[in-house]
């Protein structure tokens, strides 16, 4: 038997030392960086569709956004529409460019700050001229066809997910970005107890509105989507008032939660049984598989936000018991 190596105190005190490192983890706020920029990048394939340089984007996408709105807003929304048309093949091709280019910025770490900021103003100007400020200002708007705004969002998640001040290179920690912990909950809370509230507006109580939100999601859908749509509409009928006051009170359980609770899992298992089904059924997947969406529309945002807000929570749930683990550990290996 080999006699065994003598340990130099030199080499053990190396050896506990790199026991004693921390191990890098996959922070949330960077899966959703990540995630956001994938979204960036998905905007940016839907603009370049062939129906995007044409007359009918004017027509079809941002002129109907005046309506509704006070007359100052409608105006300047009917100018920027009449200023874009004569030109518009080239202006659509700077809007892809535009969102291709954040998107790309937001997948490498170096440039996330600069795409971050980018993606506040451009989002800021196509939630005024784009989406007509997603008709809070309407009197109509509901979180079941997109209200508040798929860009107004893009910003909430940014804020959240914004670097912390101070993060080394290749690290990004908890917490430290543009919010306080209390800042990020209350932003998070207002998102969701806002869209409940917009929920009980007499437009949304209308018995007919889910019923009537479903049939305008299914024009220009391939048929096997159209036909789910106006089947759930049928059986929706004139009595989707139950439903749409259930859709609330689930938003305002998400959103107090995020104001008091700690217990993050069946937090976003909740938050995102209410989205898929709001983006899947009245908001019709944003309109993306009819050749003239622009956006996936509210609903994989709401899951992203509440993503994004969980890097806040002190007493945090392990994110691979929350993510597909095995596609974590197969990055991360």
């Amino acid at each position: 038997m080999l006699p065994e190596s003598p340990v130099t105190p030199r080499a053990a005190s190396s050896e506990d030392a790199l026991r004693q490192q921390p191990v890098a983890t996959f922070q949330p706020e960077r899966l959703v960086q990540m995630l956001l920029g994938c979204v960036w990048l998905a905007d940016g394939a839907l603009q370049l569709q062939p129906y995007m340089f044409g007359r009918g984007f004017v027509t079809g996408v941002l002129m109907p956004n005046a309506q509704g709105n006070p007359s100052p807003i409608a105006g300047s929304i009917t100018f920027m529409a009449h200023f874009l048309e004569p030109h518009i093949t080239a202006w659509n091709a700077l809007f892809a460019i535009i969102q291709i280019g954040i998107g790309v910025g937001l997948l490498v770490r170096r440039t996330i700050k600069s795409a971050l900021a980018l993606s506040f103003a451009w989002s800021l100007g196509v939630w005024w001229f784009g989406e007509g400020f997603g008709g809070l200002l309407s009197g109509t708007a509901s979180p079941l066809s997109g209200a508040p705004g798929a860009v107004l969002l893009y910003v909430i998640i940014g804020v959240l997910v914004w670097p912390p001040r101070h993060a080394e290179d290749g690290a990004v920690g908890a917490g430290g970005g543009l919010l306080s912990e209390r800042g990020a909950r209350i932003v998070s809370a207002l998102l969701w107890l806002g869209s409940a509230a917009l929920l009980l507006q007499p437009s949304a109580l209308d018995r007919a509105a889910l019923h009537d939100s479903l049939v305008t999601a299914a024009a220009g859908q391939p048929r096997w989507y159209a036909s789910l749509l106006l089947r759930t509409a049928h059986l929706v009928g004139a009595n989707g008032l139950p439903l749409t006051l259930a859709f609330g009170a689930g938003m305002i359980v998400v959103g107090i939660a995020i104001s008091c609770s700690k217990r993050t899992v069946p937090l976003l298992v909740l938050a995102t049984i209410l989205a898929l089904f709001i983006w899947v059924f009245p908001e019709g997947l944003g309109g993306i598989l009819t050749g003239q969406g622009t956006d996936p529309n509210t609903g994989p945002l709401l899951v992203l936000a509440v993503l994004a807000w969980y890097r806040y929570v002190p007493e945090k749930v392990p994110l691979r018991r929350l993510i597909v683990p095995a596609a974590l550990e197969a990055a991360g290996s």
